[in-house]
């Protein structure tokens, strides 16, 4: 993981040609963060680069940073000068801008914790011993409360002239921090002016003389509105209230006595999907490994400071009562698990439907009692005064009750301890990996039967499979009209058919072609599409070794499906595991004849993932399907 520290810039020699610059790099100083760097603890190699904000594809220039000392690491960086015109010199020189003009005021490391050389200070915030410094960065927004422009030297009379703060557009601390550069300056000319004279054993000239007589006259001058500045800042700190309220404009507010209360507006990472559950997780696992010297989010701030979704997922423990004031906690910004599941969703066959054009299932809640239409309803002409006959329905009644999908992934120590972000997709993605495939063969496999209270049937389980005709465009629509028939034959409403298939008999099907070498079905492919209009989705886990290739078709608003939608995930390091996906027993039968590893033998840890899902067939005739489909020739998946 690679952090950041800011600190001074301290620029020395603008030289028009060379274009360098001085300063600090870092010091052993407590930061806005509450984190402190040691600088003698850190390594680095000359030279390194010069970047804009951190952004390693907006190099500058580059950084040589001299010996550790107590008082920090200081540096030297040159910005080079770009002779054709393009965006590199336009950057570089926007950049260089930028540092004379003041807008940028603060540099930045960016160094990686080395082993053993991050500490958890008493105040919560992080001490690093031992680093490597891969960067430094240019920035306008210093965490170091020291972060500013304090030496500018050898910068042109003229500019220094014009620099003059524009009334009522800085804040009194900004002017003085502003003068006390200027004054600066000023002294450093004088220095010069004087310095460049006794070189050649001459006295001021004329033109020398009278700029240093003005710079005098303003260093006074600018000592005289120094002072005054300086007690108009502590009477305004004297004067200064606490703000009060969860947003900006509550904290403005709250200065005149009154709160006005708007909705909290929330700042995200751009980060992968799923990403900050497997950090959340990662977190409960570093926290359980410590054996309760660290909590989940004692280890989430010193992993993750900047990331607040994942601090408050970790204390929504401490939530406040909710009244008729503090509404803002029904509003939870970190459903972590529901956004991995958003995530993992659609790349199950069960979370494509309801997505791009493919009607979603019946959604039911658990242990609730559904009705289910098992034959279609007859209308009838009646003549005047005549009685009308009544319509037949017949109806089934369906429970869904609870069932779970476990999934177990097991992880070195090591691994959790020292993560980094491809571990965190690591985790992300073992997770997602289990759950998928389980869900996926049982939704679809004919030979998954139910489980009372375990596990339910799949939707094609009991269902005779229709014969395939063959392999031509004419048999594969000889087969949609046979699958479609089964519907129209008990009365069911075509409109919401889906069928599923294996990815490769898609891709077969696009590859199909007629004799002038046009596709013959050119909705439809690798991935899923349309095929005559019914909405596909394709899936690897739709062959299995009993039936091949099957093509199912199903009236999704006949199938119902019950999910909490949420993952819980659990960690264990003093379990043992069969470490199998096949294990001799399950909880009600004695494991016997296994070899069982130890997770605290092995040092490892087990992640225990469970989702809360069922499903089943609200009708009859809900779902037909074939099996041993070779359409294009495809024969495998």
């Amino acid at each position: 993981m690679v952090y950041r520290a800011y600190s001074v810039l301290d620029v020395k020699g603008l030289d028009a040609e060379l274009r360098s610059l001085e300063g600090v790099a870092t010091t052993p100083t407590t930061d806005r963060m509450g984190d402190v760097i040691e600088s003698k603890g850190a390594t680095f190699a000359n030279p390194l680069p010069l970047l804009l904000f951190h952004d390693a594809r907006l190099p500058v220039g580059t950084v040589a940073l001299k010996d550790a000392s107590d008082a920090g690491i200081q540096f030297r960086a040159t910005l080079p000068t770009i002779p054709t015109a393009g965006s590199l010199r336009t950057r570089v020189d926007e950049a260089w801008d930028s540092i004379k003009a003041g807008l940028i005021r603060g540099v930045s490391i960016g160094f990686r914790a080395l082993d053993g050389g991050v500490e958890l200070m008493k105040s919560g915030g992080l001490r690093f011993t031992k680093i490597e410094i891969l960067e430094l960065s240019l920035v306008a927004v210093p965490a170091n409360a020291d972060a500013r422009i304090d030496v500018i030297r050898a910068v042109d009379a003229p500019y220094l002239r014009s620099r003059t703060p524009m009334p009522g557009t800085q804040t009194t601390l900004e002017q003085i921090q502003s003068f006390t550069a200027m004054r600066t300056a000023k002294a450093a000319r004088m220095t010069d002016l004087m310095t460049t004279a006794g070189a050649t054993g001459r006295t001021l000239d004329e033109a020398e003389s009278a700029e240093y007589d003005a710079a005098e006259q303003e260093i006074a001058s600018f000592d005289k509105h120094l002072a005054r500045l300086n007690v108009l800042e502590a009477t305004n700190r004297a004067a200064a209230q606490p703000v009060a309220g969860t947003s900006t404009a509550m904290a403005a507010s709250s200065r005149t006595g009154e709160i006005t209360r708007t909705s909290p507006i929330f700042v995200r990472d751009n980060l992968p999907a799923g990403i900050e559950f497997a950090r959340a997780v990662m977190c409960k696992v570093v926290a359980f490994q410590s054996q309760g010297q660290w909590s989940p989010l004692a280890v989430a701030k010193a992993r993750y400071p900047d990331n607040s979704r994942v601090l408050q997922y970790l204390e929504r423990a401490a939530v406040p009562a909710h009244t008729t004031v503090n509404t803002a906690n029904l509003m939870d910004p970190t459903n972590l698990s529901q956004e991995f599941l958003a995530w993992l969703r659609p790349q199950t066959i069960i979370g494509q439907f309801g997505t791009g054009g493919v009607p979603e299932l019946r959604n039911v809640p658990f242990n609730v009692a559904i009705a289910g239409q098992t034959s279609g309803g007859l209308g009838y002409w009646t003549g005047e005064g005549k009685s009308k006959p009544l319509t037949k329905f017949t109806f089934s009644r369906t429970t869904l009750g609870f069932t779970k999908v476990a999934a177990i992934s097991v992880l070195t120590e090591e691994l959790a301890r020292f993560s980094t972000p491809s571990a965190e997709a690591l985790i992300r993605d073992g997770l997602r990996d289990a759950l998928v495939e389980r869900l996926d063969i049982d939704f679809i496999d004919p030979a998954k039967a139910e489980v009372s209270n375990v596990s339910p049937a799949s939707i094609t389980n009991g269902v005779t499979p229709i014969v395939s005709s063959g392999s031509t465009a004419d048999d594969i629509r000889a087969d949609l009209g046979a699958l479609l028939g089964a519907f129209v034959t008990t009365n069911q409403n075509v409109g919401d058919l889906v069928l599923i298939m294996p990815n490769t008999q898609a891709l077969a099907l696009s590859m199909l072609r007629n004799s002038l070498g046009q596709p013959e079905f050119a909705s439809v492919g690798l991935t899923g599409g349309t095929l005559q209009g019914i909405p596909v989705i394709a899936s690897q886990y739709a062959h299995t070794a009993g039936a091949g290739n099957m093509v199912i078709a199903l009236n999704a608003k006949a199938i119902g499906l019950a999910d909490d939608g949420s993952v819980s995930v659990e960690a264990s390091r003093e379990a043992s595991l069969e470490m199998s996906d096949t294990p001799a027993g399950d909880s009600g039968v004695p494991t016997a004849n296994t070899t069982l590893v130890s997770m605290w033998q092995t040092n490892s840890i087990a992640l225990r993932a469970e989702r809360f899902i069922n499903w089943k067939k609200l009708a009859a005739g809900a779902v037909v399907y074939m099996e041993d489909v070779a359409w294009g020739g495809s024969t495998g998946s």
